[in-house]
Order: C-alpha cells, then structure tokens, then sequence
C-alpha cells in the first residue's frame, strides 16, 4: 500500500486526527527538529532530550499521518540502515470558526522531495 498524500488525507477528514497529534509538544517538538535537516531517531533523541521510544512511536504517527517521511538511508560503521527523517511541512495554522476546526498545512520548502 502506497504511503497518502495530504489531498487524499483531507478526503477522509482526518483533520481532527493531525490537529490531536500536533496539540502534543513532543509530536510538535519532533517534527520541527527535522524541518531544516534530515536526523535519524538517535539524533532527535538526544537533541530533544527525550526518550528513544518516544521518538520512534512520534515519528511512525507523523509518518501515518503523512507529516513527516523517511527521507534517506544511511549505513552505519556496524553496516546497520538507519532511516534519517524529514519533515513534509514547514508551517502549519489552526483556526476555529463556529467551533468547527480549520487546518492549513504548507509544504516544507527546506525540503525538495515534499510535496502537499
């Protein structure tokens, strides 16, 4: 199964769903430290300070929702793939008419590969 775009995300109004998740600062904190630069789970780990699981566990939920994508490979000195990440936008805004939620997202031009 190929991984959505944003376009086909909104025709099943999962809206609410990336709203919930970037309400977390953790998830938030993840996807801007890889807006400018892709890291593995590792490297946003120890930037962060916070905990290796926690970090795979947002970045597998900002990868389903389509916010974040596997940008390369690399091989470490011991020949393991490590995956580096890069976040797919670069600006997100939230508003709030009638107590119905809107959602913008906007493409990270940082990033050539994402396209929205």
């Amino acid at each position: 199964m190929s991984k959505p775009n944003i376009i086909q995300l909104s025709e099943f109004d999962i809206t609410q769903k990336i709203i919930e998740s970037l309400s977390n600062v953790c998830t938030r904190a993840v996807l801007f430290s890889v807006k400018n630069e892709s890291k593995d789970a590792t490297q946003i780990a120890e930037e962060l300070k916070i905990s290796l699981s926690t970090v795979y566990k947002t970045l597998s939920n900002l990868e389903d929702l389509a916010l974040a994508e596997v940008d390369k490979f690399i091989i470490s000195p011991e020949g393991k793939k490590i995956k580096q990440y890069r976040s797919r936008i670069g600006k997100v805004e939230i508003t709030v008419d009638n107590l119905e939620p809107s959602l913008n997202l906007y493409p990270n031009t940082d990033n050539p590969k994402s396209s929205l």
